[in-house]
């Protein structure tokens, strides 16, 4: 995504409660979930619709250190018959690197989208005019 990034603002579903992870993910995935849950929780920019970018992330990062470990243990490079060829766990690794890091930043996990202007609160009680930004 290119561009100035909207500022991240509270929305009226923000999820103020300790959500567990999913059974279904792995055992990466869900290690992530505990350590970034907590962070985005605190800024109070998550919202119930934004739980689904909150569980691609942590499984595209699941995914990044399970293929690291298959690396790590296979090489990245095996021997075929043409020649040598690349573990195609690097590419598998490379797509879940690419997906993680533009969800970890449409949810404020990067220094860059850290340094956004902060979470606007609206304690008025005003609708949000469609003009604001």
């Amino acid at each position: 995504m290119r561009g100035t990034k909207p500022t991240l603002v509270v929305d009226n579903g923000t999820v103020l409660r300790d959500i567990k992870a999913p059974s279904w993910m792995s055992k990466d995935a869900k290690a992530e979930w505990r350590r970034v849950f907590p962070v985005i929780r605190k800024r109070r920019i998550l919202t119930t619709a934004d739980l689904g970018s909150l569980e691609n992330y942590c499984v595209a990062l699941g995914t990044v250190r399970e293929m690291e470990r298959t690396l790590q243990a296979e090489g990245h490079v095996f021997s075929a018959e043409s020649g040598p060829k690349r573990h195609p766990a690097v590419a598998i690794q490379s797509d879940a690197m690419t997906r993680a890091l533009r969800l970890a930043s449409e949810l404020g996990l990067t220094p860059v989208s850290r340094s956004r202007p902060a979470v606007r609160k609206d304690d008025d009680g005003d609708e949000p005019s469609p003009l604001d930004f």
